[in-house]
């Protein structure tokens, strides 16, 4: 009976937790008119309760044809996406995972220092580091460009972090054997180090992503012509009454993110579980 209890409960979670998923689904297929009746109420513009059909009473794809025939500027966009992700994390690994490595497998005064550094860095929040990153990137002609939002993300302390924790786990003993061996410090690192700490490498590269993908105030902050938006700033700018396309919008952008989600779960949760280790 317990059992049966526990599994309806999990089950009416796990409902609550893709509804937002089966939300998108179903206003992709949806018409114009029959997304705007079930919202008008929560805009003001009819009476009573604002409601939604987990099926479509007339399913279209108009709006699918619409994002992809009709919507030019929202592939520029999404490869805009791509092209910030891919930079910020490809930064964070070929400067972070090196940083990681130093802070972890080698002994210098001001190591814990340097290490307590990058976890205030990493939880300052953007709002702190604005103003400065602004006057920099002016002084170097960088605003208005996708160097702008890519270089700051480069330099972010929380792949650093994450990283850490797994090459800190590699046996003192194999690096020592290593050097005996007459190993040489980058082979080391090439050698020993990236694949023994790939699942933190992984981790981050994973959780980066997502908080790049869906990156807001950095690119509206430091990019002024539209054609380089990324794609978390095209979704807000489609009108309501073009709500089907927005909704398809969506739902194309998630599953970029879902994707690398899926491919890199385990890894994931390793590296989730890594980072809440003490020192």
């Amino acid at each position: 009976m317990k059992r049966r209890i526990r599994l309806v409960a999990l089950s009416a979670i796990a409902l609550l937790s893709i509804a937002p998923l089966l939300f998108l689904v179903s206003g992709t297929l949806m018409g114009n008119q029959e997304i705007f009746t079930c919202i008008a109420p929560g805009l003001g513009k009819a009476e009573g309760y604002a409601s939604w059909h987990l099926l479509a009473a007339y399913p279209t794809l108009r709006n699918v044809v619409a994002l992809f025939l009709d919507s030019p500027e929202f592939f520029s966009m999404f490869w805009n996406s791509v092209k910030i992700s891919v930079g910020i994390v490809g930064g964070q690994i070929l400067f972070g995972m090196p940083a990681a490595w130093g802070l972890a497998c080698y002994s210098f005064r001001g190591r814990k220092a340097l290490y307590l550094l990058c976890i205030v860095l990493m939880m300052m929040p953007f709002q702190v580091t604005m103003l400065s990153e602004y006057l920099v990137l002016d002084r170097l002609h960088l605003l208005d460009t996708l160097a702008a939002v890519i270089l700051p993300g480069m330099f972010s302390t929380f792949s650093v972090f994450v990283m850490y924790r797994f090459f800190r786990s590699i046996p003192k003993g194999i690096l020592e054997a290593a050097r005996i061996d007459g190993a040489s410090d980058w082979q080391i690192f090439f050698h020993i180090g990236v694949p023994m700490g790939s699942s933190g490498i992984l981790s981050a590269v994973i959780l980066s992503f997502l908080e790049c993908w869906s990156m807001l105030e950095q690119p509206l902050t430091f990019l002024q012509s539209k054609n380089l938006w990324p794609l978390s700033l095209f979704l807000p700018e489609i009108q309501s009454n073009n709500a089907g396309v927005s909704l398809c919008a969506s739902l194309v952008a998630l599953v970029p993110a879902v994707l690398i989600f899926l491919s890199g779960q385990d890894y994931l949760e390793q590296g989730i579980a890594a980072s809440a280790m003490k020192e």
